[in-house]
C-alpha cells in the first residue's frame, strides 16, 4: 500500500514537471470546463482482482497456502462530479465490474476438490475525493482516493451448497478503500482521463462451509479482495 501511494505521488510530480516544460503556450481546450459546479461522464476499463488470505494456522499438517489464478476483467459505469474548489472534486462513480478468479486448494488430488472457479459480477459504488494539481496547458495530473462498497451478484452467499458440493461461497456486500492517480487530457470537445487505482477490501468476504472442520475453509481466518482498476473516463 505504501509503495503504491509513493508511486502515485512520484508519477504525478514527474508528469507535472514535464508538462510545465513542454506545454508553456498551448492552444487551451475547454478552458472553463472545470468551473462547472456539476458535470457527468462515463468510464470504460479493465480490472484484475486478487484475494488476500489470512490463516489460523499457516502450515496445517504440512499443507501450503491457497493459490489464486487471476484474469483480466472489464468495467463500465457512470460518473457524477461535484466541484468543491479549484483543486478538489467529489466524485461518485457507480459501475459494473466483471472478473473471474480460480482458487487452488492444497491437500487434494482430484480437480473437482482442489479447484474452485469464482465468477463475480460486482455493482461497485465508490465515493472519491479527487485532488488535482495545477493545470498545465491541456494536461492536469491528479490523485484520487476514497471509500466504496460493492454488491457481488455471483456471491452464492444464500446457497445451501458449499465446498462439499463444489460451491465456494462469498458474502454479497464488501467495503473497500481506494487510492490511485491519473491525468486529465483536455481535448477539443471533451475531457479524457486514463487512471489506475488500487482497491482493498476492509471486511472478510468468506462464507465458511457448514462443517467446522471443512478441508476448504476451516483454516481461513479472513478472505479479502484486492484489485487494480485501469479506467478511461470521458467527461
Amino acid at each position: 500500500m505504501r509503495k503504491f501511494l509513493i508511486i502515485c505521488i512520484i508519477s504525478c510530480c514527474c508528469i507535472a514537471k514535464t508538462n510545465a516544460q513542454f506545454n508553456e503556450h498551448p492552444i487551451v481546450n475547454l478552458e472553463n470546463f472545470d468551473k462547472q459546479p456539476v458535470h457527468w461522464g462515463y468510464f470504460l476499463g479493465f480490472n484484475q482482482y486478487d484475494f488476500k488470505f489470512n490463516y489460523y494456522n499457516n502450515n496445517p499438517s504440512g499443507r501450503t497456502a491457497i493459490q489464486t489464478a487471476k484474469s483480466l476483467g472489464f468495467n463500465v459505469g457512470l460518473i457524477g462530479n461535484l466541484r468543491i474548489n479549484e483543486f478538489f472534486d467529489l466524485r461518485l462513480e457507480p459501475g459494473l465490474y466483471y472478473t473471474k478468479r480460480q482458487l487452488y486448494f492444497p491437500g487434494f488430488t482430484d480437480e473437482a476438490d482442489y479447484l474452485r472457479e469464482v465468477n463475480s459480477t460486482y455493482i461497485h459504488v465508490p465515493l472519491l475525493l479527487k485532488a488535482g494539481m495545477k493545470r498545465f496547458g491541456n494536461f492536469k495530473p491528479y490523485l484520487v482516493g476514497g471509500v466504496s462498497t460493492s454488491l457481488n451478484l455471483g456471491s452464492m452467499e444464500d446457497s445451501i451448497d458449499d465446498n462439499e458440493s463444489g460451491t465456494f461461497r462469498m458474502k454479497k456486500n464488501t467495503y473497500y478503500y481506494e487510492v490511485g492517480f491519473g491525468i486529465d487530457f483536455y481535448l477539443e470537445y471533451f475531457k479524457f482521463s486514463p487512471s489506475i487505482r488500487g482497491v482493498f477490501a476492509m471486511n472478510s468476504e468468506l462464507v465458511p462451509d457448514e462443517n467446522p472442520n471443512s478441508a476448504w475453509t476451516s483454516n481461513i481466518a479472513g478472505l479479502y479482495t484486492r484489485g487494480i482498476f485501469i479506467n478511461f473516463t470521458f467527461e
